[in-house]
């Protein structure tokens, strides 16, 4: 944790906060219905200009775990790997009256 505040502290693009903001929108957005997800893939979400955008918080963790010290990244990495497994679950098979 305390690699994760000095990496916030000490570049430009980054402020207090942003990496376990990031994680935040992350782990919400993939723990959302599918609905709302394909309609999000489909049409935007207008929420996202107000609250973040979870792809781009995960574009973020990318970077953010590339730049950091291996041990700090792996702690991380194992975290975010929980929710991208959330992600990458395949679609339940649907089921036309048993045919």
């Amino acid at each position: 944790m305390s690699e994760i505040f000095r990496f916030e502290r000490t570049r430009n693009y980054l402020q207090a906060g942003d990496v376990s903001v990031a994680v935040r929108l992350w782990k919400d957005y993939v723990h959302r219905p599918e609905c709302q997800l394909w309609h999000d893939c489909e049409w935007g979400n207008v929420h996202w200009y107000c609250c973040g955008n979870p792809l781009e918080a995960r574009a973020l963790l990318d970077i953010v775990m590339q730049a950091m010290s291996p041990r700090s990244a792996r702690g991380l990495r194992r975290i975010i790997s929980r929710f991208d497994a959330v992600w990458n679950q395949p679609s339940p098979s649907y089921d036309a009256g048993g045919e």
